[in-house]
């Protein structure tokens, strides 16, 4: 018998960081989650990702347990860390804050590739691409 859900939780949180600390603790702790269970096990899994932002979803089931599933860290993370940029641009349509090449833009879909609603390389680019020029950054060929 499959057991019965009671919350899922979506979260972002810093590879190998997790603490019972806001936003874990109070996201857990509403659901009545074993938070320092949760923490152990995340830090566990992400400790190869320290410093990436790692989107996690929580799955809460009635009787306190849980499972979670982490994700690929958020494309604009991506494409900061390829560019060395601190933020992308405040004006993306007037103020540019860099240049990726396609290549990049590829390597980066390829990354995404499992959690995006793309069906191919292409769409995935695609996806990339966009989310590049909303954050400033010039795609080129």
């Amino acid at each position: 018998m499959a057991k019965e859900i009671k919350a899922k939780i979506k979260l972002q949180i810093p590879g190998g960081s997790a603490t019972p600390a806001p936003p874990v603790g109070s996201a857990l702790g509403q659901q009545g989650a074993n938070i320092m269970e949760f923490c152990k096990q995340f830090n566990a899994k992400t400790a190869a990702n320290r410093g990436e932002t790692v989107p996690v979803v929580v799955t809460v089931y009635k009787d306190r347990s849980f499972t979670f599933i982490t994700k690929t860290p958020p494309t604009s993370e991506l494409i900061r860390k390829k560019l060395n940029l601190k933020k992308g641009s405040s004006k993306p349509n007037t103020e540019k804050v860099g240049r990726i090449q396609m290549k990049d833009i590829e390597e980066i879909a390829k990354v995404k590739l499992p959690d995006l609603n793309a069906v191919d390389i292409e769409a995935a680019k695609a996806i990339v691409a966009g989310t590049a020029r909303s954050m400033g950054v010039d795609v080129v060929e």
